[in-house]
């Protein structure tokens, strides 16, 4: 064996030390639209379930019917799992006793952790049946039930923030109502991130702020994505994608790379819980989680 490569060997093996049994997931899937999609989903769920998640989130878009679908998977997967099922629950577009009844419907049904969310608002303003926002959905929940509830947090700022200090507020108001955790937005600037975590504790936010990770799979269609977001893709990130618009592969290996990346940043900085974003696909994250050393049952 060479001295490079033991070296490389040495730096491996302290930093697979560094996270194996440390390290703790949780993951995001939304409702499919096809039986297509229900089928991937569904793979997905199965496979990504060997690491014990914490717990799994289902997504609700607002405006777009999927409540029905969100409250059916969520209820499918404490059917069919052993795992922590939370739906998302936006307030946009239900008024207060509508959202009474969903939070007693779930509570009733043995649904006890829910990610509580504004919700984006509709394009249509006049649509919107409620002006209440998260803080006011977490009060609102925690006079129902005692549920264990997780809410967003922003990096980079809400777009709609007026700034970060007043989103910095809008958080600590959240959680002083009663939310246990907070999950960011996904980020790709670990610094930024390390800094908005300094900044919570800096006004008082003793929480979990668990980061968001979403596995790059098509670079291309995340900047499409992000556009609707104040989320920042640095400039490197530019350089390494750049020419392989037609090379899923090797843009996939990539993704899994910068994200094996920040996570073992993160872990020095003492964070230990992660949430992935899946976007209903077990691949990426499954590799990510694996090489990881997250703990997998057969």
């Amino acid at each position: 064996m060479s001295i490079f490569h033991a070296t490389q060997q040495e730096i491996l093996n302290q930093y697979l030390v560094e996270l194996r049994g440390h390290v703790k997931v949780s993951f995001e899937f939304f409702p499919p639209k096809t039986d297509t999609m229900e089928g991937m989903l569904w793979n997905s769920i199965n496979k990504l379930s060997r690491f014990n998640p914490d717990f799994v989130s289902v997504t609700y878009g607002a405006n777009s019917g999927k409540r029905d679908n969100t409250n059916r998977i969520i209820q499918d997967i404490k059917k069919r799992t052993s795992l922590i099922a939370a739906p998302h629950l936006t307030c946009i577009d239900f008024t207060p006793s509508m959202l009474r009844d969903i939070a007693q419907e779930y509570w009733n049904n043995g649904v006890r952790n829910i990610i509580a969310l504004r919700g984006d608002k509709s394009i249509n303003k006049c649509s919107s049946l409620s002006s209440m926002y998260a803080v006011d959905l977490v009060s609102l929940l925690k006079k129902i039930g005692d549920f264990d509830i997780t809410v967003a947090a922003y990096p980079e700022v809400h777009p709609e923030a007026r700034t970060a200090q007043s989103d910095l507020i809008n958080l600590k108001r959240k959680i002083d109502a009663g939310a246990n955790r907070a999950i960011t937005q996904f980020f790709f600037d670990v610094e930024q991130y390390l800094r908005f975590r300094d900044a919570c504790v800096s006004i008082g936010i003793e929480i979990e702020i668990i980061p968001g990770i979403l596995p790059i799979f098509d670079f291309y269609q995340l900047q499409r994505f992000v556009a609707f977001t104040k989320v920042r893709i640095p400039q490197w990130m530019y350089i390494l994608f750049d020419g392989l618009e037609h090379d899923l592969d090797t843009q996939k290996l990539i993704g899994i790379a910068v994200a094996m990346d920040m996570v073992k940043i993160l872990v020095k900085e003492g964070v230990r819980n992660f949430h992935f974003y899946t976007l209903n696909r077990s691949d990426l994250t499954y590799t990510i989680c694996h090489a990881l050393g997250v703990k997998a049952s057969n």
